[in-house]
């Protein structure tokens, strides 16, 4: 009985990271890691739009990375939100920040999934 509440704790941490962090709309999964994905994320804005993209890893050895938006800078500009999936592979969202969501972003991080 002692360790009830230690198991009670630890389910509740894992459920709350379980969940899409706030303000971030779902793109969907991938089956490549994280940084992968967030490279090819990067890749496509850059050449799209011709301007600098700015990554941040917010875990260690880029197992999680915002991506932002080219011309939005951290910590509230809107970006591509690359994080481990269930398992393998990564969860992908979009967080609109200060700059409103925009249909060429969320497309050119459907093409990375």
């Amino acid at each position: 009985m002692k360790y009830l509440p230690l198991i009670a704790l630890t389910v509740a941490i894992s459920a709350c990271a379980a969940q899409p962090p706030v303000g971030v709309q779902s793109v969907g999964q991938s089956q490549q890691p994280p940084a992968a994905v967030a490279q090819c994320i990067a890749h496509k804005w850059a050449d799209s739009t011709q301007q600098q993209v700015v990554s941040q890893a917010t875990l260690a050895n880029d197992q999680a990375v915002d991506v932002y938006v080219p011309g939005q800078q951290p910590p509230g500009g809107a970006a591509a939100v690359v994080r481990p999936g269930n398992g393998t592979g990564s969860w992908v969202g979009f967080r609109s920040g200060g700059g409103g969501a925009s249909s060429d972003a969320t497309s050119s991080i459907s093409a990375c999934l």
